[in-house]
């Protein structure tokens, strides 16, 4: 499209205006009325409103989340995805589309059809550090898709979750650029990182936090986003109905925690899909699989993974009762996520204009997710600090209360293996067809006439961004606010909508994986992947200090193996050589290096947000809401939390400062007059500070003081984690004489609960005890001034030459 088109009479208020694209914002159009001394004898002229092309679609882009190959019913998976399968028998099924293996990076590679190290999401936004590929950071010269349409006329949208934003900007404090509405989305209803409490999430829209869940018992966000999207795509049609919608949608489901309505659970267990175990499960969908033609019929299902999962039948009956309740509410999870996005596409279909909307319905942002571990988890918290193998009896306490408000849960990786089939491995996995092969149904009835056809090129969600613009008939822009854009990467798969197309060879010819250390690179057919050396659960030990080399190589030719289960490394040491020198290029044309193989190191990794370089806080005013990664570090360090706070006559009560919330955190607060400091160990157990007489009116210090043990976060810069999660001693004030010291024999190492904030003055979301109090909690105190001093421990020369020592040690040895 080389010039702007103006459709009706120039100058007038109905005008409209196609433009180039190649230039965004589009240049000013010349004035071109006239202008003389007086109004009456000059000529009013109307820049024309930037529309798309003619027959631009509206476009719908779905995503779900840590969800296999082999969980929606579309693809021979048993848990009913009715919306899927509805589009799929109107449009097609791709069944060679992939993935990252994770979510921050699949999700930025999504909306900027570049690689995901290349859009700095080389890893999660909560993992990010200091290098170009990594720093969770999307390059102005890597504009989204959202912004791309904006500019071109759309109303664009984003409705669920983000995880794009970095978390040391997740404040209010912004800066918002790296936020939704700042990336080209007009409206944002959802959350900003990686998972959230369904029941209470941490919830904005646009950058204000909203609470739609309070008085409102049995709310759920999957059926929340879903009412908010019919709403805000109402209101578009109504107001302006020749207006082109984008929209971007996506659930949290299937992500941790799994939390559906009960109504779904009951529907679920209603229907016994897995009494007979994740083996049995696993054959089904392979088999339902073949049935369905979505597979090749020579396919191989490799056996069951006894070195890594314990078979079936070798559980003991309350594992297996709390397995199968794990599973049906993930199932139940998935079930409800699928249905209320066919509300959503409902709300189109009765607008008229279903056959000119683009549907792209995308499973999964990378394979099922394996992190709670071979037991599963009451608290996905726990995992993050280690904990992963909770025994089945702690588990069954929360046996009843499953998927409910009371548990931040994940499910047996058993179950996650079956739902990955006929592939093998999970989530993180990126050198597995498990981690990153992902299917997807595409609807548009204006324009895909081979209804309910098959296509099997090769593709990657870098190609989603090509496919939307050359489907709206615009190109990639060449200049974003002045600043020269990078290439779009990925290639359109427009071609496949046509019939003709459906067995023609794939455009995308070569692609890389890598995450965190485990790497892939495909060529026409061939597979180069690391074997793999890491379980997801496996995530504390000393990182690979090479992951490039230091690996073994695996070789598969796809277009013979589609299941990747027949390493021909042995037999082609040439191929094996020819491809790695492929992948090196690759990695360093997209950012890819260095490699990094660590996992819950990059956790706790420092990086810019508002806290850094800072020991000392100060709060003279109650606030809520600010985000871990832009809150005081508590973790892995001594430090000292003073409140100087005026207490009333008839005393006082209430929340002076918590982190964190049900799941994992800490607390500040006075119970019945009497100060507390609390530690809540990941929902397991809660370590308490207690003074044994309420305070009197009047003016008090009341002061918590902790000195830990342990050598901190210093030793990861050794591929060392002795430094985190050591013991320490706390001490409770007030007024400069002590009331309680307790010891603690281990400390959280690693993260409080994510989707929790920092609060003063009162207590948002989840409460640390809910024995104590229930949120909000205000401090009926006056708070004159709260100070926080953190002393991080600093490693001595000793230290450092010891953890060097410890370190060519441990290299020498692999």
């Amino acid at each position: 499209m080389a010039e702007d088109r103006v459709q009706g009479t120039p100058g007038s208020p109905s005008a409209t205006r196609v433009i180039d694209g190649k230039q965004l914002p589009a240049p000013d159009m010349k004035f071109g009325g006239v202008i003389k001394d007086d109004a009456l004898n000059s000529k009013i002229w109307w820049p024309p409103r930037i529309t798309p092309p003619e027959k631009a679609p509206n476009v719908l882009l779905i995503i779900t989340d840590d969800s296999g190959f082999g969980v929606p019913s579309t693809f021979g998976g048993v848990i009913p995805t009715t919306t899927m399968d509805r589009l799929a028998q109107s449009g097609l099924r791709y069944n060679n589309i992939h993935s990252t293996a994770l979510c921050s990076p699949t999700r930025a590679a999504l909306i900027t059809g570049r690689n995901h190290h290349s859009a700095g999401f080389g890893v999660i936004s909560e993992q990010s550090t200091g290098f170009p590929g990594y720093n969770s950071i999307i390059a102005e010269d890597k504009a989204t898709i959202g912004r791309i349409l904006l500019d071109n006329g759309y109303a664009t949208s984003w409705f669920g979750k983000d995880h794009n934003v970095p978390a040391f900007a997740a404040s209010q404090v912004g800066p918002f650029d790296q936020w939704p509405i700042g990336m080209g989305f007009e409206y944002f209803y959802g959350f900003v990182g990686g998972d959230a409490n369904q029941w209470q999430p941490n919830l904005f829209r646009n950058t204000t936090q909203i609470y739609p869940f309070e008085g409102k018992p049995g709310w759920n966000l999957v059926t929340g986003m879903a009412d908010d999207a019919i709403e805000h795509l109402n209101m578009i049609n109504q107001t302006q109905p020749d207006k082109p919608f984008f929209v971007k949608y996506a659930p949290g489901a299937t992500h941790a925690p799994h939390h559906p309505t009960k109504e779904w659970v009951q529907k679920i267990q209603d229907m016994h899909l897995f009494d007979d175990g994740y083996e049995k499960l696993r054959e089904r969908i392979f088999a339902n699989q073949k049935r369905l033609g979505v597979i090749p019929q020579d396919t191989q299902l490799e056996p069951w993974p006894k070195d890594v999962l314990k078979p079936w039948d070798e559980l003991t009956p309350e594992a297996q009762k709390l397995f199968i309740r794990q599973v049906e509410v993930f199932a139940a999870y998935a079930a409800y996520s699928d249905h209320e996005i066919g509300r959503v596409i409902q709300t189109i279909e009765d607008m008229g204009k279903l056959d000119d909307t683009l549907i792209i319905y995308i499973n999964g942002d990378n394979g099922t997710s394996a992190e709670g571990g071979p037991l599963g988890t009451p608290n996905e918290v726990a995992f993050f600090n280690g904990l992963n193998m909770l025994p089945v009896e702690t588990q069954m306490k929360w046996y009843d209360v499953w998927g409910t408000e009371q548990t931040y849960n994940h499910m047996s990786a058993g179950w996650s293996w079956a739902f990955d089939t006929p592939f093998t491995w999970f989530k993180q996995n990126a050198s597995k067809l498990g981690g990153i092969r992902q299917n997807m149904v595409v609807s548009w009835p204006n324009r895909i006439k081979d209804k309910g056809g098959l296509r099997e090129q090769f593709m990657h969600v870098i190609d989603v961004v090509p496919t939307i613009l050359e489907a709206a008939g615009i190109p990639a822009p060449e200049t974003v606010d002045g600043i020269k854009q990078a290439p779009i990467e990925g290639t359109s798969f427009v071609y496949t909508f046509d019939a003709q197309n459906a067995k023609v060879a794939s455009r995308h010819e070569v692609q890389y994986f890598e995450m965190m250390g485990q790497w892939a690179l495909y060529d026409k057919g061939w597979l180069l992947s690391t074997k793999v050396n890491r379980a997801p659960w496996e995530a504390f030990g000393p990182a690979n200090p090479d992951p490039l080399n230091n690996q073994v190589l695996e070789l598969y030719n796809l277009n013979e193996d589609f299941s990747q289960s027949n390493n021909i490394a042995d037999a082609n040491p040439e191929k094996v050589k020819e491809l790695k020198k492929v992948f090196i290029e690759e990695a360093k044309k997209y950012q890819v290096f260095p490699m990094d193989a660590s996992v819950a190191a990059r956790i706790v990794a420092p990086r810019p947000n508002i806290t850094a370089g800072r020991t000392e806080f100060s709060y003279t005013h109650p606030m809520v809401g600010l985000p871990q990664g832009d809150s005081p570090a508590l973790l892995n360090s001594s430090y000292t939390i003073t409140a100087d706070i005026t207490v009333p006559q008839g005393g006082a009560e209430g929340m002076i400062l918590t982190s964190g919330g049900r799941f994992a955190g800490y607390g500040f607060y006075l119970l019945k007059g009497k100060p507390v400091f609390l530690w809540n160990m990941v929902d397991l157990e809660r370590i308490k500070w207690e003074g044994q007489d309420a305070l009197t009116p009047g003016q008090h210090t009341v002061t918590f003081d902790f000195k830990y043990d342990g050598l901190g976060a210093g030793t990861l810069a050794y591929n060392n984690m002795s430094g985190l999660g050591r013991p320490g001693t706390g001490t409770l004030s007030v007024d400069g004489k002590v009331v309680a010291t307790r010891k603690m024999e281990k400390t959280l190492p690693m993260i409080l609960q994510w989707d929790e904030s920092f609060d003063i003055g009162s207590d948002t979301l989840t409460g640390v005890n809910d024995a104590d109090y229930t949120p909000p909690f205000p401090l009926t105190a006056k708070l004159n001034k709260l100070t926080l001093k953190v002393d991080r421990p600093q490693l001595s020369p000793a230290d450092v030459k010891k953890l060097e020592t410890a370190m060519r040690n441990n290299k020498s040895s692999e």
